[in-house]
């Protein structure tokens, strides 16, 4: 079994910082593309950042600037670094991992459990 668990969400004034980690655990081979998602209320789900297992960095044009994801491939983790927060920011967040297990079948999509970003004054 493969584990995603996120930390790090929380309240944040318009303009300030947060930052998401999400650490995988478990039955893991190797971690492909890993990423961060988010859902606000009656919205679907959306990519905000991917990282592949290189360093190679894809973020949506509305957190271009401002929202930094970075990975530790030899401790299984994921970041996101949310500066200028605005409140359009205010979600769910949630971590995102292409996981390859021992054994005889390929990788598969993991989610972590989400994490509630706030952003208000």
């Amino acid at each position: 079994q493969v584990q995603l668990r996120e930390s790090g969400g929380g309240l944040a004034q318009p303009g300030g910082s947060l930052r998401l980690s999400c650490a995988a655990s478990g039955s893991i081979f190797r971690i492909n593309g890993m990423a961060w998602y988010r859902q606000a209320p009656g919205n679907q789900r959306e990519s905000v950042c991917h990282i592949t297992r290189d360093g190679n960095i894809n973020c949506v044009d509305s957190v271009k600037g401002r929202f930094t994801i970075s990975r530790d491939n030899s401790k299984n983790t994921v970041d996101l670094q949310m500066n200028s927060l605005k409140p359009e920011d205010t979600a769910v967040y949630y971590c995102y991992a292409n996981i390859l297990s021992p054994g005889p079948n390929g990788p598969r999509g993991y989610w972590g459990q989400g994490t509630q970003v706030t952003v208000s004054s």
